[in-house]
């Protein structure tokens, strides 16, 4: 019997109290009997508008009737042709604005939980499977990833799956890209990450890790030394931006790239850390997005009082509404209307406050958003110990400065073709946030996969 309730089984989590003072996963996952209470919301319309909104194209009626009938492992496969990450996918993804938006259960209630449902089935296979995938014949044919982020560890699997001799590139000691610096272990267990790069590598994926792409060796030597037919860049947006305003070079001013990569990969909230992060009492985090929220909850994790300063209101904020309700849950102050005008130190070149004026909100700009408009007189300090800059990321330029002939936009993104990702060079290809500047996971993925089918139609027909 189809379950008609209106909502959805809500998602069992660690209390905001609790949370607050440690690391370990805040959503707890369904059990198995809620895992099927929620799958049978799902009324298996015949148009699956669902699978429309996912960019990488999961089965997902398919994945959820087989839960309805507790086959968890079947579901995992059917997710698995798609998807070389889903239990990455099941937690960071915004189902909420993709495939979860199409639902037909929304129009009256609230859609069915996919997102849940995707990483209940993925947590299950890695809980339960004990089988090494069977790696594919070789096909003879060589490709070369950069970057070992959502969109190289996509466009590798598939290619590994076709039968090719991938090797990805990453600069960092760790593969996994913003997967691992970036999103912070409440919200990603790094287990979960290395478990997916695993499977990868009993595909046959090589991972080749603190090898800087420009500097270590370039895409050309890759080509023409190394015998890689094709170069897919999944190098990422890993340049912060910041606001130019007065103060930023003060102590105790970071991006927050620096920040989380500080927290997520060197471990600095840790006592015995070899770097150690600036543990103020008081810590401003400037921006509204995912990343803000992932700073300001790591920040409140080390124990301070944070504040979100946000120059619109709480309905513009671009982050997900699931971390934005987590991050008031722990006690994170939200200043909206607010924007910072400088950062004053204390004469030894520490912060001591953030300089900050109201704002209203005007005509709506390009992006649709009404534009906030400074209020005469309203400038005021609020003192401060750390303030992180959370204001997005644009590519490094140091692929483009070491390519011939790559193409890339003024702000420093490659041009690649929307569906094949092809650059302005032959056998190069790219996607993810070096070619559309910082995005999500699974819009990082698509890019990944759509570059490995027409990488595979190239070097087939070459």
């Amino acid at each position: 019997m189809p379950n008609m309730a209106m909502q959805k089984n809500p998602m069992p989590s660690q209390s905001p109290e609790e949370r607050q003072h440690n690391y370990l996963e805040v959503a707890l996952g369904y059990t198995p009997e809620q895992a099927i209470d929620e799958a049978k919301r799902c009324l298996q319309c015949k148009n699956h508008p669902c699978v429309g909104g996912c960019p990488v194209r999961i089965y997902i009626p398919e994945f959820i009737a087989r839960i309805a009938q507790g086959e968890f492992e079947e579901a995992y496969q059917i997710i698995a042709k798609s998807s070389s990450l889903p239990a990455v996918c099941g937690r960071v993804c915004p189902q909420e604005s993709q495939c979860e938006s199409k639902c037909v259960r929304g129009i009256k209630g609230e859609p069915v939980a996919i997102g849940r449902l995707e990483r209940f089935a993925a947590d299950y296979h890695n809980a339960n499977c004990k089988e090494i995938p069977e790696k594919p014949a070789p096909n003879g044919h060589k490709a070369a990833v950069v970057g070992s982020g959502p969109a190289g560890l996509t466009c590798a699997g598939d290619l590994a799956r076709m039968g090719y001799d991938v090797t990805v590139f990453e600069a960092l000691h760790l593969a996994g890209g913003v997967l691992v610096y970036g999103i912070p272990e409440f919200r990603l267990p790094k287990a979960i990450v290395q478990k997916e790069i695993d499977t990868l590598k009993q595909l046959g994926v090589k991972i080749e890790t603190n090898v800087v792409i420009g500097k270590t060796i370039t895409i050309d030597e890759l080509m023409e030394e190394y015998g890689f037919e094709a170069v897919f860049i999944g190098s990422g947006a890993g340049l912060p931006k910041f606001m130019n305003i007065p103060g930023e070079n003060l102590k105790g001013v970071y991006s927050a790239n620096e920040f989380l990569t500080r927290i997520n990969l060197m471990k600095a909230y840790q006592n015995a850390s070899h770097t150690p992060i600036q543990r103020g009492h008081r810590v401003a985090v400037v921006g509204g997005g995912n990343v803000a929220m992932d700073a300001a909850r790591c920040a409140r994790r080390l124990g301070a009082e944070v504040y979100i300063i946000y120059r619109r209101t709480e309905t513009e904020l671009p982050a997900r509404r699931e971390e934005v309700e987590h991050a008031m849950e722990e006690g994170i102050i939200f200043k909206f209307l607010t924007n910072p005008l400088a950062i004053d130190g204390d004469g030894q070149g520490w912060v001591k406050s953030i300089r900050c004026q109201e704002m209203a909100l005007g005509e709506p700009d390009a992006s649709g958003r009404r534009r906030p408009v400074p209020v005469e007189g309203s400038e005021m300090d609020i003192p401060m110990d750390s303030v992180i800059m959370a204001l997005g990321t644009s590519p490094n330029p140091l692929i483009k400065a070491t390519t011939e002939g790559l193409e890339t936009q003024k702000w420093g993104g490659i041009i690649a073709d929307e569906i094949t990702g092809q650059t302005s060079r032959e056998g190069i290809f790219a996607g993810g946030d070096a070619v559309t500047g910082a995005a999500t996971v699974i819009l990082a993925m698509g890019a990944g996969k759509n570059a490995a089918a027409a990488m595979d139609e190239y070097m087939r027909n070459k």
